[in-house]
């Protein structure tokens, strides 16, 4: 039968309310960390405060027991939790992992069609390689209700390879799952919901394994010239 990935990405819960803020970056201290203290001080010298323009998908406080009736959890299931998305590929690769669920704002299929899976594994791709390099059989993507993606912006990879799109409703009930993957994208989530998503996380109630997911500390109120000078050099 195989195994069964379900990866979370935490923004299919991040509604943003400003399009200033979707981009392509590469996860790292200046993207997680410096350019959310660059965004917050750009903002708030036009009299603004970014943390208006995120809110958070009432659906996360009734998530996992909504997975908990789709999905047949293993007796010894495996959680992993990042900050990059791109670790799904290793899980569903050293796993022999042949199907993957995902919950996510993005497709992760590539962007720029098929010659996007000619590039090394990244977080913008890493769905799109694990077809491609025929390590699952198939990918199950269900869009965040946010999302700004169309099915049709990915035609030719769908043409290609495997894919279904799902909303929560259409899915079947007590699928099979060996792995669950809980990304932060820190790169596209900000960090004074970081609390949440640690909340998110213990909710599932199940023990975890993380891998490269930074804390990162949100505070404004302390933010001296220098820090200013720094951040805006982001």
């Amino acid at each position: 039968m195989g195994k069964s990935l379900l990866s979370i990405d935490w923004d299919y819960f991040i509604c943003i309310k400003n399009k200033h803020y979707f981009g392509s970056y590469i996860e790292n201290k200046r993207t997680i960390v410096d350019l959310w203290y660059k965004r917050y001080i750009q903002e708030k010298e036009q009299g603004k405060d970014i943390q208006d323009y995120f809110y958070l998908f009432p659906e996360v406080e009734c998530f996992w027991s909504k997975m908990k009736k789709i999905f047949q959890f293993d007796k010894d299931i495996k959680v992993y939790v990042s900050d990059s998305h791109a670790f799904s590929y290793k899980i569903a690769k050293e796993n022999h992992c042949n199907k993957v669920y995902l919950f996510d704002a993005h497709a992760d299929l590539g962007y720029g069609g098929i010659s996007s899976l000619d590039f090394e594994v990244n977080c913008a791709n890493w769905l799109g390689k694990l077809l491609k390099d025929k390590i699952i059989k198939e990918a199950n993507i269900i869009y965040s209700p946010f999302t700004k993606e169309k099915i049709s912006d990915f035609d030719a990879i769908n043409q290609k390879f495997p894919i279904n799109y799902f909303t929560i409703e259409d899915m079947d009930q007590k699928i099979p799952l060996s792995f669950i993957h809980i990304c932060r994208s820190g790169a596209w989530t900000p960090p004074w919901l970081d609390n949440k998503f640690r909340k998110f996380i213990q909710d599932l109630q199940l023990p975890y394994t993380k891998i490269n997911c930074p804390y990162r500390k949100w505070d404004v109120e302390h933010i001296n010239f220098s820090d200013k000078i720094q951040y805006k050099l982001a």
